[in-house]
């Protein structure tokens, strides 16, 4: 199972039309090669490098979903697919853009391929949907991408 960025390649720079500084939309994603015996996808993206006086586990979360159709080959650009929101860090339900408080931060695109549909609320953190997927991932893949304020 592949995650792939119209945008960007793997570990290079997100263009700013998708940071704070640019126009707050979620960059194109395409997915390929998801396991025929998928039935939901989930996909989280993450900064693991948030100065730790800002957050004790240095983890920022900035876009949580679940129970995305398998049939989903593409996320459009600024269109989030069809699933269920998760809350991120910031206390919201959407992508929230890559914004690095200092230097050039990583951002990690996880998708996970599941065996079921999840039976979880909306609004629900990165920590209860891991939990939620224990047991249920037939495959993940990630893409990385940077970004750094100037």
């Amino acid at each position: 199972m592949k995650i792939e960025s119209l945008a960007f390649k793997n570990n290079e720079i997100i263009p700013k039309k998708y940071t704070c500084d640019g126009l707050n939309i979620n960059p194109p994603l395409v997915l390929k090669d998801i396991p025929a015996d998928t039935k939901t996808l989930a996909l989280i993206m993450e900064d693991p490098d948030v100065p730790h006086s800002i957050r004790s586990d240095g983890m920022w979360d900035h876009w949580i979903m679940w129970n995305i159709p398998p049939e989903t080959k593409i996320i459009a650009e600024g269109v989030p697919p069809a699933g269920v929101f998760g809350t991120n860090t910031g206390g919201t339900q959407k992508y929230a853009p890559p914004c690095p408080p200092n230097g050039t931060h990583r951002y990690f695109f996880k998708l996970f391929a599941l065996d079921t549909e999840l039976a979880l609320s909306a609004g629900a953190n990165k920590s209860q949907l891991l939990s939620s997927m224990e047991r249920h991932i037939l495959d993940e893949a990630d893409l990385v991408g940077i970004y750094g304020r100037r």
